[in-house]
């Protein structure tokens, strides 16, 4: 088993990959509005999950869609780590489910010092759960 180093993560947080457990993650939408809610945002979400499920190589037990947040029951990838996985798969569907910007004179920024142009689809962070199986009772 391999823990992450505390150096780059939270304080408290502590991940724990290498030991071949399932991940059981939960990730919400940003101030968990539902982006989700339509069937074009939940498609293009599997269809960006299937890509990262193919370059990472990972297995997918399950999952559920919410309107606000996401359930993933998944396998340590072959490649990368969960973490590395939720980051592509995060910003992925952020850029493509986002509405595009419009390039402004950077003048403007200062009209704007109140914060109401930032834009986010998922809050920071994701909640793992390891789930203490052993490769062979899961693969078929």
């Amino acid at each position: 088993m391999l823990p992450i180093p505390w150096a780059v993560m939270p304080s408290g947080l502590h991940r724990t990959y290498g030991a071949h457990h399932l991940h059981f993650i939960t990730c919400s939408c940003y101030r968990r509005l539902p982006l989700l809610n339509s069937a074009r945002a939940r498609d293009r979400l599997l269809s960006i999950l299937e890509q990262t499920r193919q370059r990472y190589r990972f297995v997918v037990v399950g999952y559920v869609v919410m309107p606000e947040h996401i359930h993933l029951l998944m396998t340590e990838p072959e490649v990368g780590n969960p973490s590395t996985v939720m980051q592509v798969l995060k910003q992925r569907t952020a850029r493509a489910l986002l509405p595009k910007r419009k390039r402004r004179d950077p003048r403007q920024l200062t009209l704007f010092a109140d914060g109401a142009g930032h834009r986010a689809f998922w809050q920071a962070r994701f909640y793992d759960f390891n789930v203490g199986q052993r490769r062979s009772e899961w693969k078929s």
